[in-house]
């Protein structure tokens, strides 16, 4: 009788751990990104400001170290992925591509999507991965570092969601995070979050981004 109980209350436990998992996982996912404080609200052209990105150092596909320094004077576009997402990673890639298609006269922006894998998404692995979407490496950048100074530049820096749900150390694992693309000025001022599952926000985000190149 005992053991019965035992077993309920064992079903129970996993029943309720497991809602809570899914749950944080839709959470961030489907959740808005937390609301920020708008810095200036009349900056040129009607763009608003979300504040600063940190200083960060990453390493790029090909080895070299990556810094925000480098960014300075270009406009980019930063997302977050990993290469074996097949939820929402494989629609902003391609979104990234076809950026990079459109936008290729203008040498000022740079496209930068960065790993929330980073033990798996080795820079081998970012090549792979690029190649397979015929990035550019001059003109879009896949970073990876170490996981905690990434998690705390997505979460503190960008001010967006990411979280390593149990089993990501497996093939399958799943990572939550933000399918939301960011735009950054030429002084790395966040100007604007955009919903990649959103087709009228992927139309937002390049008329803001050739706002940001008439200024």
């Amino acid at each position: 009788m005992n053991d019965s109980k035992n077993r309920w209350f064992l079903l129970g436990g996993l029943v309720i751990c497991l809602g809570i998992v899914l749950g944080t996982a839709l959470w961030l996912k489907l959740g808005p990104y937390p609301q920020l404080a708008v810095m200036n609200g009349n900056s040129a052209g009607g763009l608003n400001q979300y504040g600063a990105v940190p200083d960060f150092t990453l390493t790029e596909r090909n080895g070299d170290a990556i810094t925000l320094a480098q960014l300075r004077g270009r406009i980019w576009i930063a997302d977050f992925i990993y290469t074996s997402c097949t939820d929402t990673c494989p629609l902003q890639t391609a979104m990234m591509a076809r950026l990079q298609e459109e936008y290729a006269g203008k040498p000022n922006v740079q496209l930068v999507s960065v790993t929330v894998d980073p033990e798996r998404d080795t820079p081998q692995a970012l090549s792979i991965y690029a190649a397979k979407h015929s990035a550019d490496a001059k003109r879009w950048f896949f970073l990876t570092g170490q996981r905690e100074r990434i998690i705390s530049l997505i979460q503190d820096g960008f001010h967006l969601s990411v979280a390593a749900l149990p089993g990501v150390s497996e093939p399958s694992g799943m990572i939550a995070h933000s399918p939301r693309f960011v735009l950054i000025d030429r002084d790395g001022q966040i100007r604007g979050y955009y919903d990649s599952r959103e087709l009228e926000a992927f139309v937002r985000l390049k008329n803001d981004l050739d706002t940001l190149l008439k200024g």
